[in-house]
């Protein structure tokens, strides 16, 4: 997720339809197809009990493929998820227990100031990408990596969106250079300690995501707060670290970010764009594997896209895993909102059932092994 996303409403999100009499072909395809649906949903939800998230907890038993936690409530600042290891602890096993199947938890964990797990909440202090970068050393990673990893394990979380592999091209980036999320300018360097740090987090079974496909480095802006266009700042370099990743296998997922770059698309954002997620990323650079969104309720998207169509584009465009993080606006209704949408693109011939089963092997990918 991009840095700054990081009271429920009333009413369970709607899944599947609760029949009145046993359910003929049809409504059990059309309940099947809205699991699968599901399965492709990560959600945020303001709570630190299990009993404060009802609407989640009904979504994860009908088949919501995973959550994500933050530390800070963005529209009332004030705690969300995440006050001490012991209650989120609790919580994640309550969530997981309401799983069918293999929930994903998932975190912004970069390190530094872009940390859910923080002092804040009794959790150790932890270095940033950019001073990792700086030492250079794959002992220093891996020491820094293995921190991260055992207070990710500690509280259950099994999908870390991390390593930040852009480069550090604009060191004064609100996005990016500011916030020191990146290890450095250099490639070769960024490659390095990215390497590292997925090692570390694969051998205690925690899975990461590269971020942010195609560059987010020399960003004047936040995606999460603005509509940014890199088109005139972006360099061909900027793949590098993402080419060398995925070329090594060590690479467990790409989240691509939501800037315009007209240089690669020129009228829509690279997370919602074919010509990004499949000509790029999966034929030119030959990715496999399964394909994150950023935040799909950034202003980035929300500016310019209506919620419909936007779901519909990042699915044309190839991506596998949308997230909500439920931060910029807070809809409980949004995981029902969006398998009718969704729903709707398979019967109408825009969306083919095929697809959706391509996306649910890949995300499988990143689940948990039971």
């Amino acid at each position: 997720m991009a840095a700054g996303t990081s009271g429920c409403g009333s009413g369970p999100a709607r899944l599947a339809p609760t029949p009145s009499r046993p359910p003929g072909p049809a409504r059990r395809d059309e309940a099947a197809l809205r699991r699968k649906i599901a399965s492709l949903l990560v959600v945020g939800f303001r709570g630190q009990q299990a009993s404060e998230a009802g609407w989640v907890r009904t979504a994860i038993r009908q088949g919501l493929g995973g959550v994500i936690l933050f530390d800070r409530d963005l529209k009332t600042d004030t705690v969300r998820n995440i006050s001490s290891p012991v209650q989120v602890t609790a919580l994640v096993k309550a969530l997981k227990q309401a799983s069918p199947g293999r929930l994903i938890v998932s975190i912004d964990q970069e390190g530094g100031r872009v940390a859910r797990l923080n002092p804040g909440n009794g959790f150790p202090a932890t270095r940033s990408e950019a001073e990792i970068g700086r030492a250079d050393s794959i002992p220093t990673t891996r020491a820094w990596a293995e921190g991260l990893v055992r207070s990710l394990t500690s509280i259950g979380v099994n999908l870390n969106y991390a390593p930040v592999v852009d480069l550090n091209l604009r060191p004064d980036s609100p996005a990016v250079g500011q916030l020191e999320r990146s290890f450095s300018a250099n490639p070769d360097v960024v490659v390095r300690n990215a390497a590292e740090e997925i090692r570390v987090h694969r051998a205690a079974g925690v899975r990461t995501s590269l971020k942010h496909f195609p560059g987010l480095g020399s960003a004047t802006g936040n995606t999460d707060f603005t509509a940014v266009d890199v088109s005139d700042s972006w360099r061909e370099t900027e793949l590098e670290p993402f080419q060398k990743l995925i070329a090594s296998g060590t690479a467990d997922s790409v989240l691509v970010g939501h800037v315009l770059n007209r240089k690669l698309d020129p009228d829509r954002p690279a997370s919602l764009s074919r010509a990004v997620v499949t000509d790029l990323l999966r034929g030119r650079l030959g990715w496999r594997g399964p394909v994150v969104s950023d935040d799909m309720q950034a202003a980035a998207i929300t500016s310019r896209f209506g919620r419909d169509e936007a779901v519909a584009l990042a699915l044309e465009a190839g991506v596998d895993l949308l997230v909500f993080g439920n931060q910029q606006e807070y809809d409980p209704n949004v995981v029902g909102h969006t398998l009718d949408t969704v729903v709707r693109l398979v019967r109408s011939g825009r969306l083919t059932e095929q697809r959706i089963d391509e996306s649910v092997a890949r995300v499988d990918t990143l689940r948990p092994k039971r």
